[in-house]
């Protein structure tokens, strides 16, 4: 079942370039963690966050690599240590991301809504899906074997929604530096190098879940013949 021909052609290669994905935003970050910004990433997202008038979001430091995030739910930009004290080009730019979903939020920017709003269903589905089809598999039940591919294709829809939702904040980000005069020239094209490296990074995870998804229909499909 996890060892099969369609894991090989379809799911590994799929693996191997969301690998290459993650070295790749890993290299871009080192990279621009050495080029020196006017402010710190905390200093980037307290004014981003100030000029689109969301002063109730609060930025914090949070331990480990590449960590970022915005928690909708606390209103909370939380930065890890690399980003929130540095004032590098890579610093900035993934705060101003992280500042572009707060905004998203604010706006309601229908696309990051309706991730928020699959979230519950999607894990759910990454729960319940594999035991389901194994169960379906081993007791010959079509339904539960249907059952588990459908749990599974919310993954990959989630994964199809939070595309646009990171192409845009990263998109939000750029312009909120550019505009403010906040990057110079040479700064802004480091900024997008940083934010497009690590947009592939959900390109991939696409890929995966897709290249998944696929692999259990083609399984169940050739267990019907």
């Amino acid at each position: 079942m996890f060892w099969d021909s369609y894991y090989f052609v379809l799911v590994m290669p799929a693996i191997l370039v969301a690998l290459l994905a993650q070295m790749r935003v890993k290299s871009a970050f080192a990279n621009y963690s050495k080029v020196p910004a006017g402010m710190t990433g905390a200093q980037a997202a307290r004014y981003i966050l100030d000029r689109g008038g969301l002063t109730n979001v609060q930025v914090r430091r949070i331990p480990g690599q590449l960590t970022d995030n915005f928690d909708p739910t606390t209103g909370v930009v939380s930065l890890s240590a690399e980003v929130y004290d540095k004032a590098t080009v890579a610093a900035v730019g993934v705060a101003a991301h992280e500042c572009g979903h707060a905004l998203q939020y604010a706006e309601g920017y229908f696309p990051i809504r309706l991730r928020m709003a699959i979230i519950p269903a999607t894990q759910l589905g990454s729960q319940l899906s594999m035991p389901l089809l194994l169960l379906g598999i081993v007791l010959s039940i079509e339904p539960l074997v249907a059952a588990g591919i459908l749990l599974f294709s919310l993954v990959t829809v989630f994964q199809l929604v939070t595309l646009p939702v990171e192409y845009n904040a990263s998109s939000r980000a750029v312009a909120t530096l550019t505009n403010s005069g906040m990057v110079s020239g040479e700064e802004e094209r480091g900024v997008r190098r940083v934010l497009s490296a690590a947009a592939l990074t959900y390109v991939a995870a696409l890929l995966v879940s897709a290249m998944q998804l696929l692999r259990l229909i083609l399984i169940a499909r050739d267990r019907r013949r």
